[in-house]
């Protein structure tokens, strides 16, 4: 059933709440936003290009506010700004992160695993601490973390990704049972398979293509379709799901 009646918002009604995702200026980000603010979020739009999640902000009536998801100083004041213009932030979407350079394990250098495990697992560390209290304060608040299907099943060529994943989706399921009777506060992660994003351009094509391959329905996924998922999941209605993975995979996923 859709959320839309008669253009009016019925199921997973998001007015009056805010949300912060990060990476919102393309892709599945940018798509996130979209969904969000349609369903009547307010949207801090929060990425490092400045340009983009100004463009996304203005499109959706949102705010924009550029910085680095690595440095702590940049999501607490990333925070505390959407927080003045917005108001207490309700909802955190750890979208931002980056596959990394692809190549077998001996042809990786130790920088080439910590770019990408600084901005896809300590990004959404410290965000989620960014505002966590503040949840915890008011007795509510949805977390979503956005994983991959690298996470569960490790992609060749792409171990940093995979690794990162991983993380981020162990940590989901950790800070889910650290927030469990701080009210109505739920942590959950979602794991796509390929998604149709600019983020394929930097991929090789013979490591895309092995992913498509992996996937029944034999097609890259749409970032909507990743959106609708993350509106559920950021909605009031998802108020006894927490501490899970959702797969929008393409039946790819094994378990």
């Amino acid at each position: 059933m859709g959320f839309w009646i008669l253009g009016m918002n019925t199921f997973f009604d998001l007015t009056g709440k805010v949300a912060f995702v990060t990476g919102g200026g393309q892709g599945i980000g940018e798509a996130i936003c979209r969904r969000l603010a349609q369903a009547g979020a307010k949207v801090g739009v929060f990425d490092r290009n400045a340009s983009a999640a100004q463009r996304v902000a203005l499109d959706i009536g949102g705010h924009a506010v550029a910085g680095d998801v690595c440095s702590e100083a940049d999501v607490e004041t990333a925070v505390d700004d959407v927080c003045e213009q917005l108001g207490p932030i309700d909802i955190l979407v750890n979208n931002a992160g980056i596959t990394g350079k692809a190549g077998k394990l001996w042809e990786l250098s130790k920088a080439d695993w910590e770019s990408v495990l600084d901005i896809n697992v300590v990004g959404p560390v410290l965000c989620c601490k960014a505002v966590v209290n503040l949840m915890r304060e008011r007795k509510y608040g949805r977390i979503v973390n956005i994983a991959s299907i690298a996470g569960k099943e490790g992609n060749p060529t792409l171990g940093p990704y995979s690794a990162s994943k991983a993380a981020v989706i162990c940590f989901t399921k950790s800070l889910a049972k650290e927030l469990v009777g701080n009210g109505d506060i739920t942590v959950n992660a979602i794991s796509p398979a390929v998604i149709a994003t600019p983020i394929l351009a930097g991929m090789p094509q013979s490591t895309v293509d092995y992913m498509i391959s992996k996937i029944p329905m034999g097609r890259v996924g749409k970032p909507e379709e990743v959106a609708a998922l993350v509106h559920f999941l950021a909605s009031a209605e998802a108020s006894f799901t927490t501490g899970q993975c959702y797969d929008i995979s393409g039946g790819r996923a094994t378990y």
